[in-house]
């Protein structure tokens, strides 16, 4: 969490997923979302869809990059290789739903597009 907000330093509304795990008995994780101005956001028990996504790109990760590259030396090798793989997902990889974008250039396009929607509404 901390290396997200470290990147992206936004002040649009957060939110953040998760299952119900552990970190949300943690006091601390629930103070740090709060401080950071992120709204916690959990699936009903037993909804098989609420994490589905998520799910679905933890085994490209697996499939990717983890099982391929192994077996590791130790945390710091598996550490430095997420970062680089999550970097080259969100600014290189062409997802099809996105219409071959990479996630960070589609996100562009968004802001983008919604200044612009913005800025046409305000001189109207």
């Amino acid at each position: 969490m901390e290396q997200a907000l470290y990147d992206r330093e936004t002040d649009a509304g957060l939110v953040h997923h998760s299952d119900r795990g552990v970190q949300y008995l943690s006091i601390r994780y629930t103070e740090r979302l709060a401080e950071a101005g992120i709204e916690p956001s959990v699936g009903s028990r037993g909804d098989s869809y609420v994490n589905a996504r998520a799910e679905s790109v933890i085994g490209l990760f697996k499939t990717e990059l983890i099982r391929p590259a192994g077996p590791w030396r130790g945390l710091d090798d598996v550490e430095y290789a997420t970062l680089e793989w999550v970097a080259w997902f969100n600014t290189q990889r062409l997802l099809e739903p996105l219409g071959y974008l990479p996630p960070a250039e589609y996100e562009e396009q968004y802001h983008r597009a919604s200044a612009a929607q913005a800025t046409e509404v305000a001189l109207t």
